[in-house]
C-alpha cells in the first residue's frame, strides 16, 4: 500500500557554501554520520572549481602537537582523523597521505664548511645547510596533497556540487531558508554552512559579528628529474639572503607524487573578489626558486620542472582562532572559517564537529565552545 502523502518526510537539504577543505570535510561527515531516513541531501556551492583557493595551493603539512590550547584539542582530534581517513578512503596514496620526518635547519646563501653532512638527508646540499634538528617524527607529523584530499572527500560524500556565486543568505524570522546566487537562482535550504575562507566575511551575517581577513601566501611546486632521490623529510628553514636582509622562514614538503612544494613568502594585500584572479608576486616567486636551489641541487632551476608558481589567501579571524559553530541569532546557519595556515590539518575535526552539530545538535568530536562565533558578541545584541 502506498504511503499517504501527508506522512512522507522530505529529506533535509543542507547547503554548504564553499568547496574548499572545510566544506569538503563537512559534506563527507554529513554523509557518513547522517542516520535520518531519508538521508540528508547535501549541496556544495562553489564559485569556480573545487579547492580553487588555499585548499588547492597549501602545503598539506599535518602536526599532532604543534598547536597550543584551545587549538591543540582540535588539532589532535583532526590529526587522528586524518590517519583513520587515510585507511578508509581507497588507500593513502590516492591523495598523498604519509607520515614523515620533520627537520628544522638554517640555509646559507653561500657555500660554507659543514660538519653536519652525515646527519642530513642525502638530497640536501650540506655545503649550504646548518645543523639539522628533529622537530617531528612519523608518529607526530604527516602530509597530504591538499587538492587531491579535498576532491577525494567530496567524491566519497553524497554531495552534489553546484557552480555559482552566493550573493545572499535568505533568513525568515531568524531562521535560514536558503541562498540566492548571483544569476538569480534560489536554492532552498534547511541549513546553511558558510565555509568560504577569507571570502566568508563578504556575507553580512558574518561581517556583522566578526571579521575574516586574508594573508597572501606564495608557493612553488617543482618536479625533480630524480624524484626517488628525495626522501620524506619536511623542512622548516631559516634563510637570510644577506646580512642586511630579513630572516625568512620557508618550508619544503616533498610529496609522494614526485613533486616538491616550497612556500614561505607572505604579505598583507587586499583579497580579490574572485580567487581565480589571484596573481603571485614575481619577487616572492623568484626568492622561493632561489631558496629551493640553495637547499638542493635537485630543486635548482633547470634541474627540476616547474609545475606551479602560485599564491593563495589564508583566512584569519580577529582573535587568531578558527570560527566554528552556529551563528547567534540565525538559526540553522553555521560557519567554519578562520583556520589560517592550519586549515588542511584541522579540516576533518571541523567537518566532523559541524556535521554532529547540524544533525544532532551537539558536537562530540571536539568541544566547539572556544571556537563558537558567539564569542564575538561581547555584550552586544544578537544580530538579526
Amino acid at each position: 500500500m502506498a504511503t499517504p502523502a501527508s506522512t512522507v518526510i522530505a529529506a533535509p537539504h543542507i547547503v554548504i557554501c564553499g568547496g574548499g577543505v572545510i566544506g569538503a570535510c563537512t559534506a563527507y561527515f554529513l554523509s557518513t554520520k547522517s542516520s535520518s531516513s531519508p538521508a540528508a541531501r547535501i549541496t556544495i556551492i562553489e564559485r569556480s572549481s573545487i579547492a580553487c583557493g588555499a585548499s588547492g595551493k597549501a602545503g598539506g603539512f599535518l602536526a599532532l602537537d604543534w598547536c597550543s590550547p584551545p587549538l591543540s584539542h582540535l588539532a589532535r582530534a583532526s590529526f587522528l582523523l586524518h590517519r583513520s581517513l587515510s585507511a578508509s578512503l581507497s588507500g593513502p596514496l590516492s591523495y598523498g597521505y604519509r607520515p614523515l620526518h620533520t627537520l628544522s635547519l638554517s640555509i646559507h646563501p653561500e657555500p660554507h664548511s659543514s660538519p653536519h653532512s652525515r646527519s642530513l638527508p642525502p638530497w640536501i646540499d650540506s655545503s649550504n645547510a646548518g645543523s639539522p634538528r628533529t622537530i617531528g617524527t612519523p608518529e607526530t607529523t604527516a602530509q597530504v596533497h591538499p587538492h587531491l584530499f579535498t576532491q577525494t572527500l567530496i567524491s566519497a560524500s553524497s554531495a552534489e556540487v553546484l557552480i555559482g556565486e552566493v550573493t545572499r543568505i535568505e533568513v525568515i524570522e531568524g531562521r535560514v531558508t536558503g541562498v540566492i546566487l548571483k544569476d538569480g537562482r534560489e536554492i532552498p535550504a534547511d541549513a546553511v554552512v558558510l565555509a568560504l575562507g577569507p571570502w566568508s566575511s563578504r556575507s553580512s551575517i558574518v561581517s556583522s559579528l566578526f571579521g575574516i581577513s586574508g594573508l597572501q601566501a606564495h608557493s612553488i611546486v617543482v618536479r625533480p628529474r630524480e624524484p626517488d632521490a628525495i626522501t620524506p623529510h619536511a623542512l622548516f628553514l631559516s634563510y637570510q639572503d644577506s646580512p642586511a636582509a630579513p630572516t625568512l622562514d620557508p618550508e619544503v614538503y616533498p610529496r609522494p607524487t614526485g613533486e616538491v612544494y616550497i612556500c614561505g613568502m607572505t604579505q598583507e594585500v587586499e583579497v580579490p573578489e574572485d580567487p581565480v584572479t589571484i596573481v603571485p608576486d614575481p619577487e616572492s616567486i623568484r626568492m622561493l626558486h632561489k631558496i629551493a636551489g640553495k637547499v638542493s641541487s635537485h630543486l635548482k632551476d633547470g634541474e627540476a620542472e616547474v609545475v606551479a608558481e602560485q599564491a593563495c589567501f589564508l583566512p584569519c579571524s580577529d582573535d587568531g582562532l578558527p570560527v566554528i559553530g552556529e551563528v547567534p541569532g540565525v538559526e540553522r546557519c553555521y560557519v567554519g572559517t578562520g583556520h589560517s595556515c592550519w586549515g588542511i590539518l584541522n579540516g576533518p575535526a571541523t567537518g566532523a564537529a559541524l556535521a554532529e552539530l547540524i544533525l544532532e545538535g551537539r558536537a562530540t568530536t571536539v568541544d566547539l565552545t572556544p571556537f563558537s562565533p558567539s564569542r564575538f558578541l561581547r555584550g552586544r545584541k544578537v544580530p538579526r
